[in-house]
């Protein structure tokens, strides 16, 4: 019985917390599968697109386009950007998709190719995307 109740607590939290993690490509394939997914709360880890990069006034707005070489989604979001943000840094943003089309982020995280090497056997979810390929033959 112990064991059981352990087993639902564990299965409930992982429900209530998890969130998706997915690609622009992946989160459109759900979207169009399922669009009650639209206000689901994901993690989208793409490259920002070069020039796409729009800061609002007040500087804690900012517009931008990401991709994954496939598919790109214009994102939102609302707040104070890191220090690293900027063309074509890979990021990982965290929100909704909007009615619009347009990802309404509350999270932006990204990366510093600088500071942080390549673990073996990072990204491999990415490597075989067009816009991974691109974005490395220009580094």
């Amino acid at each position: 019985m112990v064991l059981g109740v352990a087993g639902y607590l564990m299965a409930t939290s992982i429900k209530q917390t998890g969130v998706y993690y997915l690609t622009p490509t992946e989160l459109s394939t759900r979207i169009a599968a399922d669009p009650g997914f639209v206000n689901t709360g994901v993690k989208v880890g793409a490259r920002v697109v070069p020039g796409s990069i729009q800061r609002m006034a007040g500087g804690t707005e900012y517009a931008f386009r990401v991709t994954d070489g496939t598919k790109t989604v214009p994102v939102l979001y609302r707040g104070i950007a890191p220090d690293t943000f900027t063309d074509s840094v890979d990021v990982v943003v965290g929100g909704r998709m909007g009615a619009d089309g347009t990802f309404q982020a509350t999270e932006l995280l990204a990366k510093c190719a600088s500071r942080y090497d390549n673990a073996p056997n990072a990204s491999e979810k990415y490597k075989s995307t067009a816009g991974y390929k691109a974005a490395a033959s220009h580094a």
